[in-house]
């Protein structure tokens, strides 16, 4: 049963992860209100105890803390720009995966106590606690009702700044598809040379954990922009040996595009005369963007 002397939270947006912050907030008692375009799927959540509203302006007025959390930030302002009147005034808390710029447009297009989030987890992992939030945006409106936010898992507030906790949730899931990236690739490696997944798939993880501690030292290099700084293995080397991936694969007749696009940033560092320095030094091409 819902504990009424805690706040009510409004929950707009009932795909898998809008239903998993939904049934969280029910098992921590908080009185919670459901909307989804398809009122169907609603049902589940209120056999839990949720209250269904039937308008989107409903689901709206029945919370000071409105949650929204859709498929993409198109489908966020479609949803909100007909209950705009009824937001006014609200706590408005965005969940949906998009852009630091979206974000950041988010913020300043409603009359509403605004933060964006970004959620590091999978939808059965929310509420338990290896999940957890990026918040960013009204810093009174994370204080409020952190205690709230505590029942989908840790939470992180980062910067009053609304983009932030898209760049921080972005940049994570970018190092984890990277590392997807180099997985794929040497599975599909292996498997092509009759070596069954499975069976490499221990040693490929002691590999990358091992290699993971890395990261600090790369951190260090990019904050001084000095990647010179306890260099084990210089770029000019891994350049001439990144070649070997490529053919590798071609060897086996499998395709190499997966890490294909390393090489050639590799070797552009390398020709730029940086070749006694850490691979690091590559994200100084990457900030240059298109301006070669």
């Amino acid at each position: 049963m819902p504990d009424l002397s805690k706040p009510a939270v409004t929950v707009l947006g009932l795909g898998d992860m809008g239903s998993a912050l939904a049934r969280a907030l029910l098992k921590a008692g908080y009185p919670t209100t459901v909307w989804n375009r398809t009122p169907e799927k609603a049902k589940p959540l209120v056999e839990a105890g949720a209250t269904h509203a039937p308008t989107l302006t409903g689901a709206v007025e029945a919370s000071r803390l409105v949650i929204v959390c859709l498929l993409d930030y198109k489908s966020v302002t479609d949803v909100l720009d007909t209950a705009r009147d009824a937001l006014t005034g609200k706590v408005l808390v965005n969940l949906t995966n998009g852009t630091p710029g979206q974000a950041r447009e988010l913020a300043t297009r409603y009359d509403v106590d605004y933060l964006d989030g970004g959620i590091m987890a999978i939808p059965p992992m929310i509420g338990a606690p290896p999940a957890f939030v990026f918040y960013s945006g009204s810093r009174s409106a994370f204080d409020t009702n952190k205690q709230v936010f505590e029942a989908f898992g840790g939470t992180n507030y980062v910067s009053t700044d609304a983009g932030f906790a898209a760049l921080y949730d972005i940049g994570l899931l970018s190092g984890m598809y990277g590392m997807f990236v180099g997985a794929l690739h040497a599975l599909s490696l292996v498997t092509a040379a009759g070596v069954p997944a499975q069976e490499f798939a221990p040693l490929l993880k002691q590999y990358v954990s091992a290699m993971l501690g890395s990261v600090d030292g790369m951190a260090e290099q990019i904050d001084k922009q000095d990647y010179a700084i306890d260099v084990v293995s210089n770029i000019g080397m891994q350049s001439e040996a990144y070649v070997n991936l490529t053919l590798s694969a071609e060897e086996l007749g499998m395709s190499a595009e997966l890490l294909a696009p390393l090489g050639p940033l590799m070797a552009r560092r390398v020709a730029d005369g940086h070749g006694h320095e850490d691979i690091a030094g590559v994200v100084e091409i990457l900030k240059k963007g298109n301006n070669k």
